[in-house]
């Protein structure tokens, strides 16, 4: 039963068809409800909430975020928890972009809201549904602080050295391009946790993070702040993806556009949804390439190495701008259920004093360290709770 004297944080993370959503307790990251409406826009939308009492779902027209958001509240009333009986102290959402504009959680406000508007051609596949979100939870909480919580913002710490591309002035001043970084909320949960796991203050302690699942990105983190970070402008940079390139030269561009006739909309559709492991595979799921790989399929076993090969450069060019490496730590659903992934890159790390337990590594489950005690950079397993950090940044904007 829930407490009503317990903090509570509702956590939103609204996209362009779907709205996802937890009750969280920011103080130990215990949630008591989540769940999904999808398929916003369509006739067939379906919500699905999941507390103690169950699992339940709804099919139903969700013509918008509007509606989203009745079945959200309407799940909660009937299935519970009762909204109305706990202390819910904010509504943490999920802005994608936040720009330059924002190194730091901030509540809402409407010059906020038109901040994160006019960042839309930054991210314009996901700042509109994170401001549709925005708008319907302040009309349906009026009197709760709603907070956004910006991937972009953990990396806001990077020196100039590390944000700043190497082209045209008016590019960088009058279209704000530059190196932002996705992602930062795993990475600033993660690299926390790992310092605890090392029994160190986060103040003190160098970490390389490998935030690897469907999107991948590493950061070095620098005594809590993030340093360098592999995505870019956009999500698009840095490691191997389920569908995205990671780096790649920049030439390539006007190459295909003189070869093969391929428009800038051709070009970034190809980068988005159709490069990664799935150009190289035909198929953008990792489990299914280490399959493939396990069979001897040459295309599965090329990308595996591309991957490998790619982690290895970041985390050498991250140890290098570090100064020094304590520990490296994989997280989200690759970097969380791949040992074979884990074991490659740092059995390939030995030269900077990785040492491997191969048994930890392949029954590692939940929070692990998988070197020994001997190894001189320490390399664990941290599961990444994004909604938690979402929850505890939320809270602490309202507490002030």
């Amino acid at each position: 039963m829930t407490d009503p004297g317990t903090r509570r944080v509702l956590v939103v993370n609204a996209g362009s068809s779907s709205l996802k959503y937890q009750l969280v307790d920011p103080d130990d990251g215990t949630s008591e409800a989540s769940g999904l409406v999808e398929r916003i826009g369509l006739a067939d939308g379906r919500a699905r909430h999941t507390c103690s009492a169950g699992t339940f779902t709804t099919e139903s027209d969700v013509p918008d975020h509007a509606r989203a958001m009745e079945l959200l509240t309407a799940a909660f009333a009937e299935h519970g928890p009762d909204l109305a009986a706990v202390q819910l102290v904010a509504v943490g959402h999920r802005v994608v972009h936040g720009g330059a504009d924002f190194s730091q959680p901030t509540l809402i406000t409407a010059e906020v809201v038109e901040t994160v508007r006019r960042l839309i051609p930054l991210a314009p596949l996901h700042n509109p549904g994170n401001l549709e979100g925005i708008e319907v939870a302040r009309e349906t909480f009026p009197d709760v602080p709603q907070v956004a919580v910006f991937d972009t913002a953990f990396h806001q710490t990077m020196p100039a050295s590390a944000s700043t591309y190497a082209v045209p002035r008016a590019w960088r001043e009058e279209h704000r391009v530059r190196r932002y970084g996705f992602h930062g909320t795993s990475h600033a949960y993660v690299s926390r946790r790992t310092a605890a796991l090392l029994g160190r203050p986060l103040e003190d302690v160098a970490i390389v993070v490998l935030h690897l699942g469907n999107g991948a990105s590493a950061t070095a983190v620098d005594g809590g702040r993030s340093v360098a970070t592999s995505m870019g402008l956009t999500p698009l940079e840095g490691l191997v993806m389920g569908t995205r390139p990671g780096d790649l030269d920049p030439g390539l561009a006007g190459h295909l556009a003189d070869r093969a006739g391929l428009t800038p909309d051709d070009f970034d559709r190809a980068l988005s949804k159709e490069s990664g492991l799935l150009g190289l595979t035909g198929s953008a799921d990792f489990r299914e390439v280490m399959e493939r790989r396990a069979q001897g399929d040459a295309d599965a076993s090329l990308a595996f190495d591309v991957v490998v090969h790619r982690l290895l450069h970041y985390v050498g060019g991250y140890a290098a701008v570090l100064g020094r490496l304590d520990a490296l730590a994989f997280t989200a659903g690759i970097g969380e259920h791949s040992p074979e992934l884990r074991a490659e890159v740092l059995t390939r790390l030995a030269g900077f004093g990785v040492e491997l337990d191969p048994e930890a590594n392949a029954t590692a489950s939940g929070e692990a360290r998988i070197t020994t005690a001997s190894s001189s950079v320490a390399a664990f397993v941290v599961p990444t709770n994004e909604e938690w950090e979402i929850a505890r940044q939320a809270a602490g904007v309202v507490a002030g």
